[in-house]
């Protein structure tokens, strides 16, 4: 099963739809497993409150997924790395990765996805992801 680290704004762009959305239904269907940290479910939760004020109920599912494990792996420890200078809050996904083995990290943030990849780990766009799933699962 992918190991797959999502940034905040691919996770909050799926309360609107289209490819962010596809994933995040992807993870709540089994097909991909979410690697997780503290720090990035306290970003998501944030973010949500912040951005999506009208979805209690909806913030409410997500935290009893998160609190699960559901289709997750979470880790308690990462690395500290300095790998994204012009916005180092995002470190904490190159982290999160490097931490629970995960090859795959899906953002829209160009701070992240300038770097394309740090060692074996892959930064891509929902839609590279979504294609990648695609043409490895059409078998």
């Amino acid at each position: 099963m992918t190991r797959v680290v999502i940034d905040t704004n691919v996770f909050i762009s799926s309360f609107f739809g289209g490819i962010p959305r596809k994933i995040i239904n992807l993870w709540k269907k089994g097909g991909i497993v979410l690697c997780l940290s503290q720090e990035i479910i306290e970003e998501y939760l944030e973010v949500l409150q912040r951005l999506c004020p009208n979805e209690k109920q909806e913030i409410t599912n997500l935290t009893r997924l998160f609190a699960e494990g559901y289709n997750s792996i979470y880790t308690s420890k990462t690395p500290q790395i300095k790998v994204v200078h012009d916005d180092p809050d995002d470190n904490k996904f190159i982290e999160c990765a490097i931490a629970l083995d995960s090859k795959i990290i899906i953002s829209g943030d160009n701070h992240l996805r300038d770097i394309k990849k740090y060692i074996d780990i892959e930064i891509m766009s929902p839609r590279e992801f979504i294609d990648l799933h695609n043409k490895n699962n059409s078998h």
